[in-house]
C-alpha cells in the first residue's frame, strides 16, 4: 500500500476522466456508503461551521465550490466566473431576502417560465454583449425575485408554521479507494449515469467500469502499425451537447473515447475528439432591453419598426437553420448515449422540441439532461468546456468526521426554538418622526418629478409648515438640501421654486448645513430668475431678500423678454454661421472646378477629378447642420438601409 501511495499522488496531479481511469485506481474503487449531502434548499441550511470545513483544511483554502449554489469548479477562474453569473447573483439576493436558493436546473426552469433571455449577461468577451441584452439581466433577476417572493408569501399564508424542506439530490456521486488518503474523495456527476444506474447506487462502481473505453489513435500509418484499431468517429460511443439563448446556438457531438496525440519528445496526450460541431448567431434580441422579439410581441403586441421586422425574420431563419442541422445529425443524435441541452425560455425550447413534423429532440427522451453547473454564452469553446467539466473526476479533500459533527450540531440548533432574549429589538421611532420621514419621502419624490399641482396639494392637505425641514437631517442629501426650496433650487426646477415661494410661503432665508441659501444652489439662469421674479411679486417686505442672497427683482415680462432676445441672438448667430459656411463651400467648389479645367487643358484628360467616397458625401451633406439635425438625418438613413436589407432578404 505504501509503495502505491506516491504513484497515486502522481496520478491525482493530472486530470482524471470518467471514461479513461487508470486500471490501478479502477480496480480498487468503491462507492461511499453515505453520499456527501449538503442541504441546498434554504439559506439557513448551510452554517458557517460547514462552510469553513468545506473551504479550509489545516488553515489552507482547498475547495473550489459554491455551497450556496451547489456548484464545483476545477480552477479559481471558473469560480470567479460563477460569482459574476446570474445564477449566483440571484441566489445571493434571494438569500438576503430570506427566500430559498435554487440549483442550476431550478434556476434555468424559473427563468424560462418568465420567458426572458439573459444569455447576454453570461460571461463572454464578445463585442456583442449589448446586442444580447446585457443591460436587461438585472430587470430579469428582479422580476424573478418578485415572483419567488410572492410564491413564498402565499406559501406562508397557507401554512403558518413553515417547515424546512429536505435537501435535494446532490449533483455528484462520491467514490473512494484504499489507495487514496483518508480525507480524499472522487466525485462523478450524477448526470453521466442513466436513470437505471442512478436507481441502483450499489452498482455504481460496476457502471463506472463498464464505461471505460480504449483510447483512439488518429488515422495514421504509425497508429495502424502499432496494432491499435481505429474506430470510425460516428460509430464510436458519443454524446450530444447543445445550447441556445439570445440568438446564439451551438451544438457538438463528442466521442467519449479519448484520442491520443503525440507531442514532441514522444509524449502521449489524451484529448477530446469532436465528431461534429456547428454554431449559429442571429440578431433576435432587443438591444439593451433583452428578451426575444416574439416574446415582446406576445406581451405588448406586434411592433412596426425596421428593427422588429429584422428580428422576426432572424428568429424564423434561426429556427429553420437549427432544425435543418438537427435533421442532418439525426443519425448521430439517435445513437448518442446522452443528450445535454440548455434552452432558456419557451421560444428557444419550442425551436428544439417543437412539436413539429420530423422533430429530432423530444422532451420525454430518457437520455435528455441539463447541465448541472453554470454555463456561459453558447459557443463551441463553451461546449468543449462543459464536456470536460462533465467527464472530469472531481477530487475533494474534506474531513468527513468534522463535517458530520457540524451537521449534527446544526440539526440540534434547528430543533431548539430561538430564545426571545437573544433577538435584537429595533429602536422605537416616535409618531412625529414617522410622519416627518413620510412627508420627506413624498415631497422629495414630487419635487424630483416636477409635479407642481400635486406638491401644493400635498403641502396643503397635510398642513406642512413653510419652515419644514427634511428628516433625518444628518443624511448627506438632507444636510446639503434641508428644505423643499433647497432641493428645488439644486434640481434646477424654476416652476417648483416659483410655486413654493409664491403659494406655499417657503422661507428663502434658511441656510443649509453648508451655510448656503436656496438661491446659492440654483444652477441655471431660469432658476435664478424665478427667485428674482418672486421677489418682485411678493415685495421687499415679505422676506429679507438680501440675507437670502437674491439679486434685485425683475418682472416676469422682463425675464421673458430677455429670454426671447437671447433666443433671437442665438438664431441670428447660427444663420450667419451657416451663411459663411455656405460661402466657403462655394469658393472651394469653384476652386476645385478651376483646378479641374486647368488639368484638362494641360494634360488633355482629367487628373484632378477624384470620385468622392460615401463618407465624404455624407460629411458634405451634414455640414452646417446642428447636432440634433445630424442625429435625425443619420437615424433616417439607417432606417432606410434596414428596410432595403429586409426587402432584399425577402426577395422583393
Amino acid at each position: 500500500m505504501e509503495r502505491n501511495t506516491p504513484n497515486m499522488e502522481e496520478i491525482l496531479k493530472r486530470p482524471l476522466y470518467v471514461y479513461d481511469l487508470p486500471q490501478e485506481l479502477l480496480s480498487t474503487l468503491t462507492s461511499k456508503a453515505n453520499q456527501l449531502q449538503i442541504p441546498i434548499q434554504t439559506s439557513s441550511t448551510v452554517t458557517p461551521e460547514i462552510s469553513e470545513l468545506l473551504e479550509k483544511e489545516n488553515g489552507i483554502a482547498t475547495a473550489k465550490s459554491c455551497a450556496m449554489c451547489q456548484v464545483s469548479f476545477l480552477n479559481v477562474q471558473e469560480q470567479r466566473d460563477h460569482v459574476r453569473s446570474d445564477h449566483h447573483r440571484y441566489n445571493l439576493k434571494s438569500q438576503l431576502r430570506g427566500n430559498p436558493t435554487l440549483t442550476e436546473a431550478e434556476f434555468n426552469k424559473a427563468i424560462g417560465e418568465i420567458d426572458e433571455s439573459i444569455s447576454g449577461s453570461e460571461s463572454s468577451e464578445s463585442d456583442e454583449d449589448e446586442e444580447d441584452g446585457t443591460h436587461a439581466s438585472d430587470a430579469t433577476l428582479a422580476a424573478l425575485l418578485r415572483k419567488q417572493t410572492k410564491i413564498s408569501q402565499e406559501a406562508e399564508d397557507e401554512e403558518p408554521s413553515p417547515k424546512v424542506k429536505g435537501a435535494g439530490k446532490h449533483p455528484l456521486f462520491w467514490f473512494t479507494s484504499p489507495l487514496l488518503p483518508p480525507n480524499t474523495s472522487l466525485g462523478i456527476y450524477r448526470a453521466i449515469f442513466t436513470e437505471a444506474e442512478q436507481d441502483e447506487p450499489d452498482h455504481l462502481v460496476e457502471s463506472v467500469r463498464k464505461k471505460q473505453l480504449s483510447p483512439v489513435y488518429p488515422q495514421r500509418t504509425n497508429a495502424q502499425a502499432s496494432g491499435y484499431e481505429v474506430t470510425p468517429a460516428a460509430a464510436s460511443p458519443h454524446i450530444f451537447l447543445c445550447m441556445i439563448g439570445g440568438g446564439h446556438f451551438a451544438a457538438m457531438v463528442v466521442s467519449l473515447a479519448p484520442e491520443i496525440q503525440k507531442r514532441p519528445g514522444g509524449i502521449e496526450e489524451r484529448q477530446a475528439r469532436v465528431i461534429a460541431h456547428k454554431t449559429f448567431h442571429r440578431y433576435t434580441t432587443r438591444r439593451k432591453q433583452g428578451g426575444a422579439q416574439s416574446a415582446n410581441d406576445s406581451a405588448k403586441g406586434a411592433a412596426h419598426s425596421a428593427g422588429s421586422s429584422l428580428r422576426r425574420y432572424n428568429e424564423a431563419a434561426l429556427e429553420k437553420e437549427i432544425r435543418e442541422l438537427l435533421e442532418e445529425w439525426k443519425d448521430m443524435i439517435n445513437k448518442a448515449q446522452l443528450l445535454f441541452v440548455r434552452a432558456t425560455g419557451s421560444t428557444n425550447r419550442r425551436i428544439l422540441f417543437g412539436p413539429y413534423d420530423g422533430q429530432v429532440l423530444r422532451q420525454n427522451d430518457p437520455r435528455l439532461r441539463g447541465f448541472p453547473f453554470s454555463t456561459r454564452r453558447a459557443t463551441q469553446g463553451e461546449l468543449m468546456r462543459c464536456f470536460k467539466e462533465l467527464t472530469r473526476i472531481k477530487v475533494s479533500k474534506v474531513d468527513e468526521a468534522a463535517l458530520q459533527a457540524a451537521e449534527t450540531k446544526q440539526r440540534e440548533a434547528v430543533s431548539k426554538p430561538p430564545k426571545p432574549s437573544q433577538q435584537q429589538q429595533k429602536p422605537k421611532i416616535s409618531k412625529e418622526d414617522e410622519a416627518a420621514i413620510l412627508h420627506t419621502s413624498q415631497i422629495q419624490a414630487l419635487i424630483r418629478r416636477s409635479k407642481v399641482p400635486a406638491l401644493l396639494s400635498y403641502i396643503s392637505n397635510n398642513s406642512i409648515p413653510p419652515s419644514f425641514t427634511f428628516y433625518p437631517s444628518d443624511s448627506s442629501q438632507n444636510f446639503r438640501s434641508p428644505t423643499p426650496l433647497h432641493l428645488a433650487a439644486s434640481s434646477n426646477s424654476p416652476a417648483i421654486v416659483t410655486a413654493l415661494l409664491t403659494k406655499a410661503n417657503a422661507d428663502p432665508t434658511i441656510v443649509s448645513g453648508e451655510g448656503k441659501t436656496p438661491f446659492d444652489l440654483a444652477g441655471n439662469r431660469a432658476t435664478r430668475d424665478a427667485f428674482r421674479v418672486a421677489r418682485h411679486e411678493l415685495g421687499e417686505s415679505k422676506w429679507n431678500w438680501d440675507a437670502a442672497h437674491v439679486p434685485p427683482p425683475i418682472s416676469k415680462s422682463e425675464a421673458d423678454s430677455r429670454i426671447e432676445r437671447e433666443r433671437k441672438v442665438a438664431e441670428e448667430a447660427e444663420a450667419n454661421r451657416r451663411k459663411l459656411e455656405m460661402e466657403r463651400l462655394k469658393r472651394e467648389e469653384a476652386a476645385n472646378a478651376a483646378a479641374s479645367q486647368k488639368a484638362k487643358k494641360t494634360s488633355g484628360r482629367t487628373l484632378g477629378a477624384i470620385e468622392k467616397t460615401a463618407a465624404e458625401k455624407r460629411e458634405e451633406e451634414m455640414r452646417g447642420m446642428t447636432p440634433e439635425m445630424r442625429m435625425k438625418l443619420e437615424r433616417e438613413r439607417r432606417a432606410r438601409a434596414a428596410e432595403e436589407r429586409i426587402r432584399k432578404m425577402q426577395g422583393k
